[in-house]
């Protein structure tokens, strides 16, 4: 288990850097994370390289012991790149190209600046691929699936179309373009979506134009990581994830990497809605998910954040190491914390640190030093990862979906995701986060919210699951869409429909109206945004609505099909019937479950296959007590334990 600092050498002044080395190895930061940004300064003109300044600072921090992590720097061209070649700037949906003088405006499909970007990466990797000192490398820098509009990007589009439709005529007739008399009569027609909301575009365009987007900036990472791999295979190699409305397919993204890296920032606010989702536990099972391999975190949240937004509150105590400690709960094997020193000059200066602008380490950086003081206790967990009996499935191409056409006021998919997350994190099991073309066989329960876009090979593996004796739940709005993003004609779920056992006559988008479903237990719920009104086939109610022209109509159901049960909830409800939900599931599926957890105590447990270590985080500002079931050995405070007593934001061990 390491700790590291995002560090910017090309920013400080030289004398600092020996300075900054020796408190970092006396505080016992084990990686520092560079380069990301330093393009400039690494080429400050055309063919002219600079790297004597960065084999000293390799050499400065290597010196005491610290692995770097270096990253290539192609998310921010230099200035004279952009004004040699100005058609490498991205174009907008409005048809004008961004202004530069912030990141990452580049053009991923631009051949000079791919030219560029691949010759700087060659020129590192000749020089460093090899280098001892280097623990690993990051490709660019939170890569989005930019939606560049640049005639390169509409050619390349219309190329990838015509690989994949083979005509314009299935162009035509994969995007029903006889709406609206928009039928292509040439390929040249082809044109990403434009300016207008997306929600009045065509959606089969829209989809297909995110879907090639993404596979532009996975392409890109896969092309850079090859060029360091040709100068060391066994190069560690990775790129920092950030969770944005154009975030690329994680699964495809991260296939050819050798590990997920994520920037972890949970807000520091808590909410005293119990209904908002807050921890960032679900974002780092995704992570974790993505892959199915434990995780690295390449920038921790350190300080009070502003750049893009005004400045937030100062983390509270406990925040810096406890989140850390979170995130390695939840199979992170590496945390950097972004950054060592606060910026002093540009858009990030206040986006701060772990020391502050007056360069005098403070009451964060104490409480990171304690982190790293405690760190090689975690050793004896270095091989361990998590193993969950719940998933939840993650669709790149539903989330793309639901952002081009939202369904109904307050619908929201990751909110969907979110709630079973919570609901089963109350009980204390680990959840996976995966894609819906993994392997399902290992897992007791699986969660498919909102299958909207039709897939041939996830809905097979999900029926295999099933048939096979697994349990599955489905949601609202699954079935709606074939693969081209047009609705199909045939009764929802359609095709998930002989697998619940029920269809849907009719729906109501009640948007941020209330009504009442009752279960079979005679508990009542509150549901919100969307009603799916259900008829009976083989399947029973498991809860009905109250209200309404549909009161007694099956809202919830359970179906036994073949080996398996699958279970469609036809609405959307506040956590208290999650919770209830998910413990009915786990006690029908055997899963064990902790009850009565405390509020905001987050349970996950990693192994090596003989021992057990349960990690206990409070993730709320109340001090709370857990009595254990029998004496367990703290790895934190090494002695036996009954009960933990946890402080805010606190972090407890033990061996089970």
């Amino acid at each position: 288990m390491k700790i590291g600092v995002d560090y910017y050498p090309e920013q400080w002044n030289r004398e600092l850097w020996n300075a900054d080395a020796v408190l970092m190895a006396q505080t016992g930061v084990k990686l520092v994370r560079m380069g990301e940004f330093a393009w400039s300064r690494l080429e400050p003109r055309d063919g002219e390289f600079h790297f004597e300044w960065l084999d000293e600072a390799i050499k400065t921090f290597s010196r005491y012991a610290m692995g770097i992590v270096l990253c290539t720097p192609t998310s921010c061209p230099p200035m004279w790149l952009y004004e040699t070649y100005p058609d490498i700037i991205q174009v907008g949906a409005d048809g004008n190209r961004l202004q530069t003088g912030i990141r990452g405006h580049r053009c991923l499909n631009a051949p000079m600046f791919l030219y560029y970007a691949k010759r700087i990466t060659e020129q590192l990797a000749k020089r460093y691929a090899n280098n001892p000192s280097i623990a690993a490398w990051q490709i660019d820098n939170e890569i989005e699936a930019y939606p560049c509009t640049c005639e390169v990007c509409r050619e390349q589009f219309r190329d990838w179309l015509i690989d994949k439709h083979d005509t314009i005529e299935n162009i035509n007739a994969a995007f029903g373009n006889i709406v609206w008399s928009g039928e292509y009569s040439d390929v040249s027609q082809i044109k990403p979506p434009n300016a207008y909301p997306k929600a009045w575009q065509n959606p089969a365009l829209c989809l297909e134009f995110s879907r090639f987007s993404s596979d532009t900036a996975c392409r890109f990472i896969s092309d850079m990581s090859q060029i360091i791999k040709r100068e060391n295979p066994k190069a560690k190699i990775t790129t920092n994830i950030c969770i944005t409305k154009d975030l690329p397919d994680i699964y495809r993204l991260c296939d050819g990497l050798d590990f997920t890296s994520y920037d972890n920032y949970p807000p520091v606010r808590i909410p005293e809605n119990e209904e908002e989702f807050y921890s960032h536990s679900f974002n780092l099972d995704m992570m974790r998910g993505s892959k199915q391999k434990n995780f690295w975190v390449m920038e921790q949240l350190s300080g009070a954040t502003g750049s893009w937004m005004p400045m937030g509150p100062t983390p509270r105590p406990g925040q810096i190491k406890g989140y850390a400690l979170q995130a390695m709960a939840h199979g992170a094997d590496t945390v950097i914390h972004f950054r060592w020193r606060t910026a002093n000059k540009g858009a990030e200066m206040h986006w701060h640190g772990l020391i502050d602008h007056s360069n005098v380490p403070g009451r964060r950086f104490a409480e990171f030093a304690e982190l790293c003081r405690i760190a090689p206790k975690f050793d004896v967990i270095e091989t361990t990862e998590l193993v969950s009996e719940v998933a939840i499935l993650y669709s790149p191409d539903n989330d793309r979906a639901f952002r081009i056409q939202p369904q109904t006021e307050g619908f929201d998919y990751w909110e969907q995701l979110k709630c079973f997350h919570a609901a089963f994190s109350k009980y204390g099991v680990n959840v996976d986060i995966i894609s819906p073309d993994a392997d399902l066989t290992k897992y007791k329960a699986v969660i498919a919210p909102s299958m909207y876009v039709y897939s041939k090979n996830s809905a097979e593996n999900i029926y295999r699951y099933v048939i096979k004796g697994g349990t599955v739940v489905l949601t609202a709005r699954s079935g709606v869409k074939d693969p081209n993003n047009n609705c199909i004609m045939e009764p929802l779920p359609t095709v998930y429909r002989e697998m619940i056992g029920a269809e849907i006559s009719e729906y109501d988008p009640i948007g941020k109206d209330e009504q009442t479903i009752v279960d079979f237990a005679g508990n009542e719920y509150k549901c919100r945004q969307w009603c799916d009104i259900l008829e009976l086939g083989t399947a029973r109610a498991y809860a009905e609505y109250k209200d309404c022209f549909y009161g007694g109509k099956p809202a919830v159901t359970m179906n036994r099909y073949c080996s398996g049960v699958a279970y469609y909830v036809g609405t959307i409800c506040h956590m208290d019937f999650y919770k209830k939900f998910a413990g009915n599931i786990m006690k029908q599926t055997g899963i064990p479950r902790l009850n009565d957890l405390p509020q905001g105590v987050e349970v996950t447990t990693r192994t090596n296959g003989l021992d057990d270590y349960i990690f206990f985080f409070n993730n709320s500002e109340m001090e709370t007590d857990i009595n254990l079931p029998k004496s367990m050995y703290s790895i934190i405070e090494d002695k036996e334990k009954n009960m933990l007593r946890l402080a805010p934001f606190g972090m407890e061990i033990v061996r089970k």
